[in-house]
């Protein structure tokens, strides 16, 4: 069976999916196994939890419309579309740099800027499949 190009971007936006839910396991572990220590770092480590807990539902949001456009490409044989596939990365690897940027920092303008990438990343994929082109 040969998949189409837009699977393994998917894969790879689920297994980004999969590393996040690991940090945020991480992140809690020390709290849920009652471990603490006279340093203070996990303690300084509790601040991303929050930040990893939020990025991680905005993993199931947009990204819907992103999976729901390459089912839809891929259903309709238009699959090995270059333009898709890049437009499909780029959302990707947005998703990627968005989550650092909010689990990283506080830098709200810098968060919007990537998103507003990774919007108009699946927007263009989902005018280009209405539009047939």
């Amino acid at each position: 069976m040969v998949l189409s190009p837009l699977v393994y971007a998917m894969f790879f936006h689920v297994c980004w999916a999969v590393f996040l839910y690991s940090l945020l396991t991480i992140v809690r572990a020390p709290v849920i196994w009652g471990l603490d220590t006279k340093s203070g770092k996990i303690a300084k480590q509790r601040i991303l939890e929050p930040r990893i807990s939020a990025n991680l539902s905005n993993q199931f949001e947009w990204p819907l419309l992103f999976y729901t456009c390459c089912i839809l490409i891929i259903i309709s044989g238009a699959a090995r579309d270059d333009v898709q596939l890049g437009l499909a990365w780029v959302f990707v690897i947005g998703r990627v740099i968005h989550s650092g940027v909010q689990i990283l920092t506080s830098n709200i303008r810098l968060r919007g800027a990537v998103f507003t990438i990774n919007f108009l990343a699946v927007f263009a994929m989902w005018v280009r499949l209405v539009l047939g082109v």
